[in-house]
């Protein structure tokens, strides 16, 4: 027993030492040129805000102008820029990294974070399907790393950080497309902070697990789309399955400052992981009867729908059940019209930035 106690506290104080030894080894961004692909809302808008918390000046990337210019409005960030482009079209990119660095003079920090998600059955897949997944989140990843490495290998200084997903660790049923473009990013991360790092340039890969920013409302779904729909849309917004967005982005800068080679967040997405890397076979046969007993039907049914307009038909049961991932939606920009068009019970209409920037409760 004593043993025991003797072995408990070694590992206790190592715990202790080594969670001191990471805070002690946190750089200093504060003045850092800091670029966000997708970061008109959702995990991109609150990075964008975390950076600039951090003394960092900021440039965010979005396909969409009017959702830009929300963006800045939200925000409020002094000397934001925002510019408009499709991070799987490499001319675009090339024209807003030079934009960015013409505006700022360098580009310190690339936070690789665009992404588009998927849901559905195999079946209803088609292979334009698994060619926007690439596109998006494997070229959009690509693209952007390979225009600021030169300069920041020349400067002997960078960092580069890619959020991929759990689905990048662990292919998700029914979101194949998305954990195929997402393992591709995943591969791509690790391997480039090996091949960088001697260059004084630091990757970090991010994972995370489900957050609640409303994103449920803007994946697109195919097959049976509201029933799945309704199992993306719980997963998403319940708690314990699914943590805060702001919770993400501070752990993420904190990683980023620390130069963390990964970053794992929420619990679910820790335990799932390590228990793919002991068990991989067992964790895939899992997989394979939670989408045979649990899951939608397979459908065939290929019309990509988008997830607004099957949550405003929903029941006020099932909306009320995703209430949590409503209030974040409001505030990260991920649907502005939702409220009108199918409000919760009891929801706050008027929630804006400014209650997770701190001002207000």
């Amino acid at each position: 027993m004593a043993r025991l106690w003797r072995l408990a506290l070694l590992v206790g104080a190592s715990s202790i030492m080594n969670r001191l030894f990471r805070n002690w080894r946190k750089a200093d961004i504060q003045g850092e040129v800091v670029l966000i692909t997708g970061g008109s809302r959702g995990l991109g808008l609150l990075l964008a805000w975390e950076f600039a918390r951090e003394g960092c000046r900021v440039a965010i990337c979005a396909r969409d102008d009017a959702e830009l210019d929300s963006a800045r409005a939200a925000l409020n960030i002094p000397d934001l820029l925002t510019v408009v482009c499709d991070v799987s079209n490499g001319r675009q990119v090339a024209e807003m990294i030079d934009r960015v660095t013409r505006h700022f003079g360098q580009i310190d920090i690339l936070v690789n974070n665009a992404g588009i998600i998927q849901v559905g059955p195999l079946w209803s897949q088609r292979l334009a399907d698994f060619e926007q997944a690439m596109d998006v989140m494997y070229w959009g990843t690509v693209y952007p790393t390979l225009g600021v490495l030169p300069p920041m290998r020349q400067r002997g200084h960078g960092r580069i950080v890619n959020v991929t997903s759990i689905g990048g660790k662990l292919s998700v049923p029914h979101m194949l497309p998305y954990s195929a473009a997402k393992f591709a990013a995943t591969g791509f991360s690790e391997g480039l902070r090996a091949e960088v790092m001697r260059a004084g340039i630091q990757v970090t890969t991010v994972i995370p697990g489900l957050m609640r920013t409303g994103s449920h409302l803007n994946a697109y779904f195919k097959g049976d789309e509201e029933n799945e729909f309704i199992w993306f849309g719980l997963a998403d917004t319940l708690p314990g399955l699914s943590m805060p967005a702001e919770q993400a982005a501070r752990e993420i800068v904190n990683a980023v400052k620390r130069g963390d080679a990964e970053i794992i967040l929420s619990l679910p997405a820790k335990i799932a992981t390590r228990l793919h890397g002991l068990f991989p076979g067992t964790v895939a046969n899992l997989a394979g009867a939670v989408n045979h007993y649990l899951l939608p039907s397979d459908s065939s049914d290929a019309t990509l729908k988008r997830g607004l307009p099957i949550y405003a038909r929903l029941s006020p049961t099932l909306r009320k059940l995703m209430g949590r991932g409503e209030r974040p939606a409001q505030q990260y920009q991920f649907h502005a019209e939702a409220l009108e068009a199918a409000p919760i019970e009891g929801a706050a209409h008027d929630v804006q930035m400014a209650g997770w920037r701190g001002e207000t409760e």
